[in-house]
């Protein structure tokens, strides 16, 4: 199994001078749940090299196993540290697609066209895709085989209006990620907040928050076998 990480290259947390990224855990829980399956993995993002990470989400109170693994895996960080630019991978060699999310993917991932023109190669393949917490933002101009929005009439999740409310950035955001699914034509469903939720449609896989990276990977796992 051949699995792709995509993630963010955008720091800057609109204009608020406050700092964004991807969200570590959601990056992490991923990761290791892909290697123990036997995945080999390749990690990218817009510009190569080194993603940056939302600080908040290395505080003490936001670390979990995988997060605390990660602290040991020097292998794990000189991978983090030198990804691919995406312009330099195909969906020719990969099985699956998976997007972490964090604030970060909702500047450059969700307006990138090479982002857009990799899902969609992964969507007309028929071949596993899948998106976490803010990731699904970047499905936001992807079509399907038909031109129609690849959501439209799919059930979907992702971090969701009052998540965002929750964390005070409702008004700083590009957009918000539960309205602009809806306005794709998608079925937007969603857990309880920051509870683990993970929905499967075809070969489409979407998590809802943070909590919900280790079973949105697992599910895009299932679809592999």
């Amino acid at each position: 199994m051949k699995v792709l990480m995509v993630l963010t290259s955008h720091d800057q947390l609109g204009d608020t001078g406050n700092k964004t990224g991807f969200w570590l855990e959601e990056f992490t829980a991923p990761y290791y749940t892909f290697l123990d399956a036997g995945a080999e993995i390749t990690l990218a993002s817009p510009k190569g090299g080194k993603p940056p990470l939302d600080p908040k989400s290395d505080d003490p109170d936001g670390q979990t196993e995988s997060t605390k693994r990660y602290a040991d895996d020097t292998h794990a960080q000189q991978a983090l540290a030198n990804t691919k630019a995406l312009a330099e991978v195909s969906a020719d060699e990969f099985d699956a697609v998976f997007y972490p999310g964090g604030h970060g993917p909702l500047w450059d991932l969700a307006q990138s066209a090479t982002s857009v023109e990799l899902i969609e190669s992964f969507a007309k393949a028929n071949k596993p895709h899948g998106f976490v917490c803010h990731a699904p933002a970047v499905l936001r101009d992807v079509k399907d085989a038909c031109g129609a929005p690849l959501v439209q009439g799919k059930k979907v999740t992702g971090f969701s209006n009052s998540e965002e409310e929750g964390v005070g950035l409702t008004d700083v955001v590009p957009f918000l990620l539960e309205d602009m699914l809806k306005t794709k034509g998608a079925t937007y469903q969603k857990g309880d907040d920051w509870q683990s939720y993970s929905l499967i449609d075809g070969k489409l896989v979407t998590g809802q928050n943070p909590a919900s990276s280790e079973q949105a990977a697992k599910d895009l796992l299932s679809l592999l076998k």
